[in-house]
């Protein structure tokens, strides 16, 4: 998209915007448009054809003339019959959020299909939430309030260009849904604690440990890509951190007050964050996954001094990634026993069974799971 837009420069802005929100919703929508169409696969004018007459309500007439089509191709009419085929995902992945979510599948699906706010985290170190949205209105940027996290803005109207933005620059912000951002605070790091993050990737919530701790204290980020490890370093720079110590190699031998564990997952829960996302990911990935999400957290155990906590995060919706790769680490490492999360302050729409759970069809962010568990002192 960035070359196809690059290489027509001519193209107004609004010309820019159309085409990539027709190009972004014939990729999401695309079996659902092979059903009205009657072809699994289907040539692109005609896809865009159905999208612009069926889901955007053009008439037939001017849809086919707007994609080039001489007679308007007959389509199948009324509701695809299958979950997959209504919110155009693959099958497997369709039957899997109804054994998940049950009879919130259908709900949970069509959210999928909305595209999530843009949402700030205000860094503290710098400004408070009221201040930053006042200073964004003067940049052309109008927020409201998150309602879940005390630190989310979520950005109202059409999407500004927040990369062009001084106070962005100027280290008063991060992107950061408001999911991530409770996944963050229910690791209540403090000033002067030891505080890692062991899955740090480019260090979104490694920079919010670093604001809740006031730039005080030990704050370890270690993450197996150097490349994320040297955008965090950047990313430091920018928000004011000068005590983050990241680490080229696993740790070993560290005994932390608190270890965030956001693991490498199937990502199911941010599918609404890319069109493509949901036809790339491999079925086998979810069996493959909680093996390796076992080992990292076992090793994370080893790092938790007695008394200190540990939180286990994903982005995933997944049972087997989730509770039951925290249920069979309870399991081994007795020594270390499950909390409520968030007690006193995280809403209790966000706790299911003992965990934090939160998800865009109840929530309006992004779906995500953690579990709070704390190593038994002594």
């Amino acid at each position: 998209m960035d070359r196809t837009l690059r290489a027509h420069r001519q193209l107004s802005r609004e010309q820019r915007q159309v085409l990539a929100e027709a190009v972004f919703n014939v990729g999401l929508w695309r079996r659902r448009l092979g059903f009205h169409l009657g072809l699994p696969e289907a040539p692109a004018p005609a896809l865009l054809y159905v999208l612009l007459q069926r889901l955007v309500g053009l008439p037939a007439e001017d849809a086919a003339r707007l994609v080039g089509l001489g007679i308007p191709p007959p389509l199948v009419a009324g509701e695809p019959p299958s979950l997959a085929l209504r919110y155009s995902l693959p099958d497997w992945l369709a039957d899997h959020f109804t054994r998940e979510l049950g009879p919130a599948a259908e709900d949970f699906c069509a959210h999928l299909n909305v595209p999530g706010p843009i949402t700030l985290r205000v860094n503290t170190l710098r400004t408070t939430r009221e201040a930053l949205a006042e200073r964004l209105r003067t940049e052309g940027v109008e927020t409201r309030p998150g309602a879940l996290s005390p630190f989310a803005l979520h950005v109202v109207g059409p999407k500004p260009n927040l990369y062009g933005l001084a106070s962005l620059r100027e280290g008063l912000f991060e992107v950061q849904d408001e999911g991530s951002q409770l996944l963050g605070l229910l690791v209540e790091a403090r000033p002067g604690e030891t505080v890692l993050d062991l899955c740090a990737g480019a260090g979104g919530k490694t920079l919010q440990l670093g604001a809740a701790m006031e730039d005080r204290g030990r704050l370890l980020a270690y993450d197996p890509d150097a490349e994320r490890l040297d955008r965090l370093l950047q990313r430091c720079a920018r928000a004011g951190l000068s005590h983050v110590q990241v680490l080229r190699a696993p740790p070993e031998g560290v005994l932390a007050d608190w270890v965030l564990v956001d693991a490498p997952c199937s990502e199911l829960g941010s599918l609404r964050r890319g069109p493509d996302l949901r036809f790339r990911i491999d079925p086998a990935t979810l069996l493959e996954l909680p093996r390796v999400q076992r080992d990292i957290l076992a090793r994370a155990g080893r790092l938790v001094r007695p008394g200190g906590r540990l939180v286990y995060a994903t982005c995933t919706v997944n049972r087997a990634e989730n509770e039951e790769v925290v249920l069979g680490f309870l399991r081994e490492a007795p020594e270390f026993r499950s909390l409520a999360p968030g007690a006193g302050w995280l809403d209790p729409s966000c706790v299911r069974d003992g965990f934090f759970f939160c998800a865009p069809h109840l929530h309006g962010t992004d779906g995500f799971f953690a579990a709070v568990l704390e190593r038994r002192d002594g």
